[in-house]
């Protein structure tokens, strides 16, 4: 039989009531009461656990993606308290140490440096205390065949809420692979260069290409004056020679017979035409001369080399090359100083000129009189040339990507899209700024301003 306990003293010393008396005088209600609040509780409870078994996932998914982020870096990553000791570390840190984790992990990051001279360079980082950190800092590091691997570290300093020094994130990489990475940007950079020039020039052999007719036209002046005066030399020739043989063979008792055939053959203004048409033949000559080296120089691939020449002169070139293959309605004015001197290259300016005259041309083509403008200015620093055609002027969606490669909005077949992102390149190249927009009184204007000499590389 189970003894009977006794009854505890309350405060006041009266006796605890027992259980039974207790229960007394509680009806029905109040236990479903205290049923339903059992309910609500344990309800909660069960979200709480819910809510807490979801927040572990999340928090392991979390563990596992960073997990994942420091095991897949190649560069190595360490974090250390703010007197050296290692608190974590990556997979990439372990490989190039040769040692796993646990043995890592407390151990003092000065003591994984090749040498004295880099230990005491990475601990003044931790004896500043600064807030700044340091970056691209080259230090040499112990490797796992006991030699020294060149690192280049990135110092960052870990903060607590109060902004105290806690500790500090080191990340570094080999030099060595910096260097390659660096080889293979300089190769790309060259790749691209020789793509880039390949594409200028293949522009520019387009734009030669469209003007053979005017060249054609220009070449066929000078040498249509040779080929006359050779002709008409061919003929006094002739008569010359018939002259010279008479004088000859008939002595000199036979003046009146000499001066006859001398007035016959017109050999005075045989000499008096010999000089202009010596004259002419050299003119046309020194003209084909100019034309073809013109062309020589537009069509060679262009050099780093700059020179000194005048910009005006290459101006008129290029719109008469141009011009020639335009038809009669199309008409270009220049208002141009005699002298635009310019550093730089020709070849390279004549086909931006070209480039924005041919631009005009064809913007004017559905129109009967079509005109370009073509004004210069000279600074004291700089120069600047304005082309104003009167056609129906440049789209206000098409201003913003006018010098975008490959845009054009011209119809396919027509057009490449690369003359104006050409010549834009050209102009930059060049230190100055080629700009489009619309006149107030119609017509599209190209702004072209160019330095008197190149910029320093």
């Amino acid at each position: 039989m189970t003894a009977k306990r006794p009854a505890r003293p309350l405060l006041d010393g009266s006796l605890l009531p027992e259980p039974a008396q207790l229960l007394e005088g509680v009806n029905e209600k109040v236990w479903i009461e205290v049923i339903q609040k059992m309910d609500e509780v344990y309800n909660d409870l069960l979200q709480y656990e819910v809510a807490l078994e979801q927040n572990n996932a999340a928090l392991e998914e979390s563990h596992r993606f960073i997990a994942s982020i420091l095991a897949s870096m190649s560069d190595i990553l360490v974090v250390c308290d703010r007197h050296g000791a290692i608190e974590e570390v990556n997979p990439a840190f372990q490989r190039y140490t040769g040692r796993d984790e646990p043995t890592l992990k407390g151990t003092s990051i000065f003591d994984l440096f090749a040498d004295d001279k880099a230990r005491d360079k990475a601990r003044s980082f931790f004896a500043s205390q600064s807030h700044d950190g340091a970056q691209d800092v080259e230090l040499p590091l112990q490797a796992e065949d006991g030699g020294a691997v060149p690192v280049s570290f990135n110092w960052t300093p870990r903060l607590s809420g109060t902004g105290k020094l806690i500790g500090m994130v080191v990340t570094g990489r080999p030099v060595g692979e910096l260097r390659r990475a660096y080889r293979e940007l300089r190769q790309t950079h060259e790749d691209l260069k020789r793509t880039q020039q390949q594409l200028l020039h293949s522009e520019k052999m387009a734009s030669l290409g469209r003007l053979v007719a005017g060249v054609a036209h220009e070449l066929n002046n000078p040498i249509s004056f040779v080929l006359g005066n050779v002709l008409a030399l061919k003929r006094y020739a002739g008569r010359l020679e018939t002259y010279l043989e008479a004088v000859h063979n008939r002595g000199c008792d036979c003046i009146p017979e000499l001066e006859e055939l001398r007035s016959e053959l017109r050999i005075d203004r045989i000499l008096e035409d010999m000089s202009p048409l010596i004259d002419g033949m050299i003119e046309g000559a020194e003209r084909t001369r100019d034309i073809v080296d013109g062309l020589k120089r537009f069509s060679a691939l262009d050099r780093e080399a700059a020179e000194r020449f005048n910009l005006a002169e290459v101006v008129q070139r290029a719109v008469r090359w141009v011009a020639k293959s335009a038809p009669p309605s199309f008409t270009v004015h220049t208002e141009l100083p005699a002298e635009l001197p310019l550093r730089g290259s020709p070849g390279q300016l004549q086909q931006v000129v070209m480039n924005l005259v041919q631009n005009a041309l064809q913007a004017t083509a559905a129109q009967p009189g079509g005109e370009l403008l073509i004004s210069g200015e000279l600074g004291d620093r700089e120069l600047r040339l304005t082309f104003h055609d009167n056609g129906p002027g440049i789209p206000d969606e098409a201003l913003g990507h006018l010098f975008d490669p490959f845009f054009t909005t011209k119809p396919v077949g027509e057009g490449t899209g690369l003359g104006l992102s050409i010549s834009y390149g050209i102009v930059e190249r060049h230190g100055g700024r080629i700009v489009a927009s619309n006149h107030p009184e119609g017509g599209a204007v190209f702004r072209l301003t160019l330095p008197r000499d190149l910029p320093a590389a």
